[in-house]
């Protein structure tokens, strides 16, 4: 069993609201070279879903604990800049995979949260011995050893680092389109369903980039803006 990297106590007082690190699950294994990966956006209207996976060193794991590392839905958006550099400061190796709204409505939105995890692990320069996967389901046809983690995203420091890279990325290729499509107020829901996306679904109907199987863009389709009273 990997040996847990020795911190202070002052230091682990200070992580009891983040992780502990005797109970993270990367330090379980004796694989050194370990990846966590978690996808962003399964839940929005507009846009790819996107995963990232992280390769850390498991020297790392302490600093990256003590920074603040953990769930990216918990981390304010400037903080979760700043993480995300610094987990490609210390990451031996961080690639990102998404599915595009077209694949989700063809094979639908749990597979395509699948597709996009295998794709960002597949395109990891170096291969790791072990991946931490978010949630309940196997990544098909990976030839990676895995292993699943429910909410792994707030058990595995390596899982938080990969849920953070890919939130920043997904966000800032959201913010880059804003600008063509201004009417859904992209830069304040990222392409979520808030009510002034939904009323500007019915009143201009769903873009191009729009998820067409989820349930309020059919409806902005059956519902065209000139029926809409």
């Amino acid at each position: 069993m990997q040996e847990t990297p020795k911190v202070s106590g002052s230091v682990q007082r200070k992580l009891k609201w983040q992780f502990n690190l005797a109970e993270l699950p990367e330090l379980s294994y004796a694989q050194e070279l370990i990846a966590g990966v978690d996808e962003v956006g399964r839940g929005a209207l507009f846009g790819p879903v996107v995963a990232a996976a992280v390769l850390l060193p498991k020297s790392a794991l302490a600093e990256l604990a003590i920074a603040g590392v953990r769930d990216s839905k918990k981390l304010a958006a400037t903080r979760r800049q700043q993480l995300a550099a610094h987990i490609r400061t210390l990451a031996i190796d961080c690639q990102i995979g998404f599915a595009s709204p077209e694949e989700i409505d063809q094979i639908n939105i749990l597979q395509a949260s699948l597709l996009a995890m295998k794709r960002a692990i597949t395109q990891l320069q170096v291969e790791p011995a072990l991946c931490l996967v978010d949630g309940l389901q196997c990544l098909p046809d990976l030839s990676i050893p895995q292993l699943n983690l429910v909410k792994g995203d707030q058990r595995s420091l390596m899982i938080a680092a990969a849920s953070i890279v890919a939130k920043v990325w997904r966000d800032q290729w959201i913010v880059q389109l804003a600008d063509e499509y201004p009417v859904y107020d992209l830069l304040k829901n990222k392409g979520y369903g808030t009510a002034q996306h939904l009323l500007a679904l019915q009143q201009h109907g769903p873009s191009l980039l729009h998820r067409m199987s989820f349930s309020p863009c059919q409806k902005a389709v059956k519902n065209p803006p000139s029926e809409v009273t």
